[in-house]
């Protein structure tokens, strides 16, 4: 085990975003990596260089993967009971340094202070239902299956798995996996990504401290070079992903020719439908913030409201004037209420998008294109923008954005937004603002997206739920955290038994 003094060190370091060059954590150290190339991290509000992050590969990778299979034996051995008591000292290191964990999202990524404090809840949230894992890893039995003979089922950890994490919620999406396999008597290996992996190197600190054996838990730094290290790996047994759809589809052939478990959780473009007899004030009010919350940048965000009927005309103002009252700027500072997009060139990438919605032909009901914080000239930000008169067929309208950009779709009836809502690609969550428990039911019961909200903005399953889109925006059968975990993260060994 690393002295305590390095630990302060580090996390001094990391809290501060002044990290030098990061270090992996392999076999309960902090080593530095082989990779020749480095990245940069910076804060997108400020521009400022918070750290440079090495870009490992498949020769990290197995340094990590060769510790976590010399650990694995005695850590599947060890009683679920016992594995989880690390956990349970990691909760409580997370909550002690919950503000801590929350800024450093912040400094990294960009969104709010309140978004971030969010997202390290929901990591929390993941830890602790872990935590039971002594009563959700149980298996099932049944007594004379035939004259005599007994059955029954355990579940059993598999070996190594690994998690390959997105941007956009840098502390809490390596929770959705972590905790659950590690507690089933796995041994784990992170890779976060390459823009964002102060808030990880922060909590593989925690984690240190909290006492997990050596191996247990690694992580690495990379881009490309480092997901297909993962991916090849015959040591690891299964990957888990968030990204984009495209990218998704990558792992999930690659690795699964490679003869691993894959989840891969895609990328999104989410409707929420309102109908005539919602609450107009609130569906408003609500997918604004669905919407801009993040700066977009956000796999659940409502990025296309698809107003019915009369709707239309009175969200399609009621959202204009929400978006008005956001203010943007640097996520630290009080009373903001959207912070920066994730990258320069991110920036660019969403504007692109935006002139292709003038092209197209649709209404820009507002414009943020022109935004700039005179406090923070270099940060990348945009502001709130709103295309009014989009039809299906748009690029708009189809390709997911991940930027503050928010689409209104008109459609005559019920029957015909439920069909635009089929039609597309994608399928990760949607909403429906009404009064109707037959339209709520209709809705849910007819429209393919995995996760959905009813007079919800952000349709975000607990952490004892399964996590999870459908269509072009999950890869797999197995979704993230809820007792879908249990079942990725083990295999099921049936025993038959006769005694004589």
């Amino acid at each position: 085990m690393n002295p305590p003094q390095e630990q302060a060190t580090l996390a001094q370091k990391a809290a501060t975003g002044t990290a030098g060059t990061l270090k992996l954590y392999v076999g309960g150290h902090w080593v530095d990596s082989t990779a020749k190339v480095t990245g940069e991290v910076r804060n997108p509000a400020t521009n400022e260089l918070l750290a440079r992050v090495p870009m490992g590969g498949a020769e990290d990778v197995d340094r990590a993967v060769q510790a976590a299979l010399k650990a694995y034996p005695a850590w599947r051995s060890t009683p679920p009971a016992i594995r989880v008591r690390p956990l349970f000292k990691f909760r409580e290191l997370l909550e002690k340094n919950f503000d801590d964990i929350a800024r450093i999202v912040t400094r990294e990524h960009g969104k709010t202070l309140d978004e971030s404090r969010s997202s390290v809840r929901r990591a929390v949230d993941n830890v602790e239902v872990a935590c039971g894992i002594p009563s959700l890893m149980q298996g099932q039995s049944l007594e004379d299956v035939g004259t005599g003979i007994d059955s029954q089922y355990f579940r059993q950890p598999m070996g190594v798995f690994a998690a390959i994490t997105p941007f956009n919620f840098p502390a809490m999406v390596p929770m959705w996996f972590l905790p659950h396999a590690i507690a089933c008597g796995n041994t784990f290996l992170v890779k976060p990504s390459e823009r964002v992996p102060l808030s990880q190197m922060r909590m593989f600190e925690l984690m240190h401290e909290a006492g997990f054996p050596e191996g247990v838990v690694n992580l690495v730094h990379g881009a490309k070079d480092a997901v297909d290290g993962i991916l090849d790996h015959p040591g690891i047994v299964g990957v888990s992903f968030v990204g984009s759809s495209p990218v998704a589809h990558y792992v999930y052939k690659r690795g699964a020719e490679k003869g691993k478990r894959v989840q891969a959780l895609g990328g999104a473009k989410n409707f929420v439908l309102v109908m005539p007899d919602a609450d107009m004030a609130r569906a408003a009010s609500i997918s604004t913030e669905s919407c801009f919350g993040c700066a977009g940048e956000r796999c659940l965000a409502n990025s296309v409201v698809l107003a019915v009927g009369d709707a239309y005309e009175a969200m399609r103002t009621r959202l204009v004037d929400e978006a008005k009252k956001i203010r943007v700027g640097d996520g630290l500072e009080p009373g903001v209420s959207m912070g920066p997009v994730i990258t320069a060139a991110h920036r660019e990438k969403v504007l692109g998008y935006i002139e292709k919605g003038i092209a197209e032909g649709a209404t820009l009901a507002l414009d943020g294109r022109g935004f700039k914080d005179p406090k923070h000239p270099d940060g990348y930000f945009l502001g709130p923008t709103i295309f009014t008169d989009v039809k299906p067929g748009m690029v708009i309208a189809e390709e997911e954005i991940f930027g503050p950009v928010l689409c209104v779709m008109k459609a005559a009836t019920f029957e015909e937004a439920v069909e635009i809502v089929k039609r597309h690609d994608l399928g990760n969550a949607s909403s429906i603002f009404t009064s109707s428990g037959k339209y709520a039911r209709e809705y849910r019961y007819r429209v393919e997206p995995s996760m959905l909200g009813v007079n919800i903005g952000v349709a975000a399953p607990m952490a004892y739920f399964p996590f999870g889109g459908a269509k072009g925006s999950f890869y797999g059968d197995l979704k993230a955290h809820g007792r879908d975990s249990i079942e990725f993260y083990t295999d099921k060994k049936v025993t038959i038994t006769r005694w004589f």
